[in-house]
């Protein structure tokens, strides 16, 4: 019987899981290779050497469906996981409804996000590649903040460009990354040829994660001793993020649960992959539960870009990806859930999209953070703006729920807190905070500039 009393289940130790899921192994249509961005040409793993370990690059072309995790990563993992999976009894008193609400909480690790689950995995096979320095790029600050955490337990250097938006907005981001030793350029910047060229078009250019990635993979490619690490899209990235949806699953096992409804946000679409592959299975054996994708309006990749061939970062130095894409140019606006602008969608969680196996909607970033606060009210926990669009989403669904009469369980993904993003709350509550909206010539402008393949 389904213990209504049950608040927070945490999971024993020894029950966090010893093998990551691969979601390839289940899909009905995987995504179509990766092309050579020069030739244009289909590529293998020899050709992603240059910049990743052979460990990562095994992975991302794996169809095995659970791959083992390392012990080295594992003893890591339990320094902070498994992580909590929290009902959300006051929210549900405070909406009225009669749905149950609970939410998977990643901002318990030491860097307050889900991005390290990731990161000590990709530093660790660097390290036993011989690798001594990783560049990388990050929007919000919390991937930088995680490799840098990683690199240093590992005792790699660490090179961060971070989208200059966000260098401004979140300082306190980048004093972390620095107190763990690594170095932070604001992007676009003088260092790379990418960073220059955009400056010269854009003296004002506020960057962006294309052009971030551009400057990291430039980087990484100029030195023998370094390589490149990416915190999303990727399809070892997503497989890496499993263990949230994997622990999620065993825990609502545990209050006699299972969720009509799975939401998490998506930019480079790992952190919701993370919570909602492991439910896929379920999904493609027939299983009523909805899995929805939650992206901003200012940067709608799944719900309003193009579905093909386009670039990962605007330099064109990466190989080319199915995805959904907004277009390599497309300059997403300042908006607050800084790790959510990103033009492109990992190809997995748009292959899935587009075969309709998962949903996706876009918000508007008032309506976040007005959801948002309403959580911290009545949870006491003040979330990033990133996991506020899934918090917006959750609510939306119980209201939805609440003119209808049903009752059905909602998973969310609260993949950070927000405690290094007070200025954005500044800016709602002194009510200076505006929506975005993003023309359809806009978008048509940049879907042209996609490659032809």
């Amino acid at each position: 019987m389904r213990s209504e009393s049950l608040s927070k289940i945490v999971l024993p130790e020894e029950k966090i899981p010893k093998f990551w899921y691969n979601v390839q192994a289940d899909m009905p249509t995987l995504p179509k290779p990766y092309l050579n961005p020069v030739t244009k040409e289909p590529i293998g793993p020899a050709d992603l050497m240059p910049i990743f370990p052979m460990g990562c690059i095994e992975q991302e072309v794996s169809t095995e469906r659970f791959i083992e995790i390392p012990a080295e990563v594992r003893d890591i993992y339990k320094s902070y996981r498994p992580s909590p999976v929290i009902r959300a009894h006051r929210l549900e008193k405070a909406l009225g409804t009669n749905c149950r609400i609970y939410y998977k909480y990643e901002g318990v690790s030491p860097v307050g996000s889900h991005k390290l689950n990731s990161a000590i995995p990709q530093t660790f096979y660097n390290k036993i590649a011989g690798i001594k320095r990783l560049a990388t790029e990050t929007g919000a600050g919390q991937w930088g903040t995680a490799l840098a955490l990683a690199t240093s337990m590992y005792g790699l250097e660490c090179t961060v460009y971070m989208v200059k938006v966000s260098y401004n907005q979140k300082p306190y981001r980048r004093s972390v990354m620095q107190v763990y030793g690594a170095e932070v350029i604001a992007s676009p910047s003088n260092r790379t040829a990418a960073g220059r060229t955009e400056l010269e078009r854009n003296p004002d250019s506020t960057g962006s994660l294309g052009m971030a990635i551009s400057e990291a993979v430039e980087d990484a490619v100029g030195r023998d001793d370094t390589n490149y690490s990416l915190g999303s899209v990727l399809n070892h990235v997503c497989m890496h993020q499993s263990v949230i949806g994997l622990e999620a699953r065993t825990q609502l096992e545990m209050a006699d649960e299972y969720p009509d409804i799975v939401i998490g946000c998506c930019g480079g679409g790992t952190n919701f992959a993370g919570l909602a592959f492991p439910f896929v299975p379920d999904k493609l054996a027939g299983k009523n539960i909805r899995l929805l994708a939650v992206e901003p309006s200012g940067c709608p990749t799944l719900t309003r870009g193009t579905f093909g061939y386009d670039f990962s970062d605007v330099a064109g130095l990466t190989p080319i990806a199915e995805m959904y894409s907004l277009g390599r140019n497309f300059a997403p606006p300042s908006i607050h859930a800084g790790g959510l602008r990103y033009h492109g969608d990992s190809p997995l969680v748009s292959r899935l999209y587009h075969d309709g196996i998962l949903e996706a909607v876009a918000v508007d970033q008032r309506p976040v953070f007005e959801a948002a606060i309403m959580f911290a009210r009545n949870e006491g926990i003040l979330p990033a703006p990133e996991s506020s669009h899934a918090i917006r989403a959750a609510i939306d669904e119980a209201l939805k729920c609440k003119e209808s009469g049903e009752s059905k369980c909602i998973l969310f993904g609260l993949s950070g807190h927000g405690h290094f993003d007070l200025s954005a709350y500044d800016e709602y509550l002194s009510d200076n905070m505006q929506d975005i909206t993003i023309s359809d010539q806009l978008l048509e402008n940049s879907f042209a500039e996609m490659p032809r393949v």
